[in-house]
């Protein structure tokens, strides 16, 4: 399998499972915070009834006359009979409605005079706090909201009467077991999951990904094989010219015959190298990149002057890349064609490493606009600024394979009417 679509395999295979991931915690997180904001509705229902009835379920035929939440809402005895007949009338077999309600809950309630700061236990029916932990614990919920969590496990209500500020806390760890159990298996379900559909979408993708690969070698072969059937006829034109210029001299057309030739022989020196640096069985080595890159600069600077086009080469001293030598110069004579090709009077090439990786930066002024920039890395496309320009529309696609096959990124942006192409390496 080639490099680039061994590459695409693995990105689908990543995506999907990341897909896989986010569905199953959206999924999962919905359903246990519905679990466990239905477990606090319970619990506050639970600790309603108390503070209707003074904090203590054998206080029901006794509530309190004046009983008003922390919220300031006023709770009369008419209000606290109306409470008492809601209860009874939804009595149902579980939950908090349930009748045995009463007595399976494990609670306390405590009341604090509000200028003394005086305690008095109203009801104490647990056994995981002492009674002296219970007053402190009380004591310290009574500056907090009126409803909410303490101690994890634990649900509290602050509500006042009589000048008296009361603390009901109820201990709803058997209730919750159920939904942190069912949280714990969700989790654990979730990572499984997760394996399981990557290691499936890693099988699957194989067989999904071997027609589009067999169809990708035989586009490689049959490009080899034009560059080979190409190759010899091009070579004996270009002989054959030569031939008539001497007996003959020099035409305009044989001049526009060698154009044609030159045009012709570089299409198909770029079809053989999408062929080749598409593959794997590059050879990898410690390449002195900015020595490299130095030496492209003067191959190209005097073709860059000719067209009146001047060239600044930007090249930290040292920068070394490990990569095929071959393919590291053919990126470089990319990027210098592209640069010639498509500037207007002037165009730059940077090289320097950051944050342990190396930066090549090629820029040129352009009129090129900013919509669409991302298709000059598509084979055979030509926009609007390349209409007049000779080419297949190949150089770029080529600079994205040998990035690819370095297991680099590239990019390309227009901004204020400069063409900036950027590779990591």
């Amino acid at each position: 399998m080639n490099h680039s679509m061994e590459q695409v395999r693995k990105q689908f295979v990543l995506y999907a499972a990341l897909a896989i991931f986010i569905l199953l915690t959206v999924l999962l997180t919905v359903i246990n915070g519905l679990n466990f904001t239905m477990a606090a509705d319970d619990a506050d229902r639970i600790t309603m009834t108390l503070s209707e009835n003074r904090g203590a379920f054998n206080r029901m035929d006794n509530p309190p006359p004046d009983a008003v939440p922390s919220d300031g809402t006023a709770a009369d005895s008419g209000a606290g009979r109306r409470g008492r007949e809601e209860h009874r009338a939804r009595i149902g077999p579980m939950g908090p409605d349930s009748p045995e309600i009463a007595s399976s809950t494990r609670y306390f309630t405590y009341a604090f005079d509000r200028e003394s700061g005086e305690a008095r236990q109203i009801a104490f029916a647990i056994s995981a706090v002492s009674e002296e932990d219970a007053q402190t614990w009380a004591d310290s919920l009574r500056v907090r909201q009126q409803t909410g969590w303490t101690r994890t496990t634990y649900r509290y209500r602050v509500y006042h009467a009589g000048g008296m500020d009361y603390v009901t806390v109820i201990d709803q760890g058997r209730e919750l077991l159920p939904s942190f159990r069912i949280l714990i298996i969700s989790i654990s379900g979730e990572l499984l999951g997760l394996l399981v559909s990557y290691l499936l979408l890693r099988r699957v993708s194989k067989r999904l990904f071997h027609p589009l690969e067999e169809a990708d070698h035989k586009q490689k072969r049959f490009i080899a094989d034009v560059e080979k059937d190409f190759k010899i006829p091009l070579t004996i034109m270009d002989a054959d010219t030569e031939i008539i210029e001497k007996e003959y001299g020099e035409t305009e057309q044989t001049r526009s015959i060698h154009r044609q030739l030159r045009r012709m022989t570089a299409l198909v020196k770029d079809l053989s190298a999408l062929a080749v640096f598409g593959e794997e069985g590059l050879t990898p080595s410690e390449l002195p990149l900015s020595e490299i890159a130095h030496a492209a600069a003067d191959t190209w600077k005097d073709k860059f002057a000719a067209h009146n086009i001047a060239l600044t080469a930007d090249i930290a001293p040292g920068v070394m890349v490990r990569g095929d030598g071959e393919a590291i110069s053919a990126l470089l004579d990319e990027l210098l064609d592209n640069a010639l090709k498509f500037s207007k009077t002037k165009a730059e090439v940077r090289v320097w490493r950051e944050s342990g990786r190396v930066v090549i930066l090629q820029t040129n002024d352009t009129d090129l606009p900013s919509k669409n920039v991302d298709q000059v890395f598509d084979r055979f496309t030509r926009l609007d600024n390349a209409k007049e320009i000779p080419g297949a529309g190949l150089g770029l696609s080529h600079v994205k394979e040998i990035v690819r096959s370095h297991n680099g990124r590239v990019n390309a942006k227009v901004l204020d009417g400069v063409f900036t192409l950027r590779v990591h390496l």
